[in-house]
């Protein structure tokens, strides 16, 4: 009973934490605003985390682990051919989106790799394996829709992936600047025509 209080109460921090680093940055966060989202006394968090920094490595597994095992999860979906499991994810993120009153849209990856990419070298090298394993999940299903016939026989599929997974992130940098969804729609309409059958 005890280890699963202690894995909750690091759940507790890294999510809330997360959530304040997201918004404030990486300098703009302390220690102190850290356990204030989280409930916690101070002492707490050096319980979990050995350093601030060590803290937003573990908030990047946190928070992306259970993404890319979703991306993973709906690009491997069998009722699907491989092509519409692409097309059929993004433009549900668009609805998501769409559907949002007000949109606000944080990224915390792009946050930590704006602001920490050359000082704290290891965020970066971290932030890099997660971008470079959500291409790689999407390299798998592009080959799965040429072996298909989805896509041309010549299709570099490692550079049409790497070629996506650049241009969400950047679709993801305008939706932190900007408060519409036309940069989700206009890459949702160039991947509709990249992947046109």
């Amino acid at each position: 009973m005890k280890s699963s209080i202690r894995i909750d109460k690091r759940d507790l921090i890294l999510a809330k934490g997360a959530q304040v680093m997201t918004r404030r940055g990486y300098h703009g966060t302390g220690v102190q605003e850290i356990v204030q989202a989280a409930g916690i006394p101070k002492g707490s968090f050096y319980h979990y985390f050995a350093s601030k920094e060590d803290f937003a490595l573990q908030a990047l597994e946190f928070t992306y682990q259970p993404r890319l095992q979703r991306y993973a999860e709906a690009l491997a979906n069998p009722a699907l051919s491989p092509r519409a499991r692409i097309l059929g994810y993004y433009r549900e993120l668009l609805q998501h989106f769409s559907q949002q009153e007000r949109l606000e849209y944080h990224c915390f990856i792009g946050s930590l790799s704006f602001e920490m990419n050359e000082l704290l070298p290891a965020i970066g090298q971290q932030v890099e394996a997660i971008l470079q394993e959500s291409a790689l999940i999407l390299q798998r299903c592009l080959e799965q829709a040429q072996a298909a016939g989805e896509l041309p026989a010549e299709e570099d599929c490692a550079n049409l992936a790497a070629f996506i997974a650049n241009a969400w992130q950047g679709v993801l940098t305008r939706l932190k600047v900007g408060s519409q969804t036309r940069p989700v729609e206009e890459f949702v309409k160039r991947l509709e025509q990249l992947l046109a059958a």
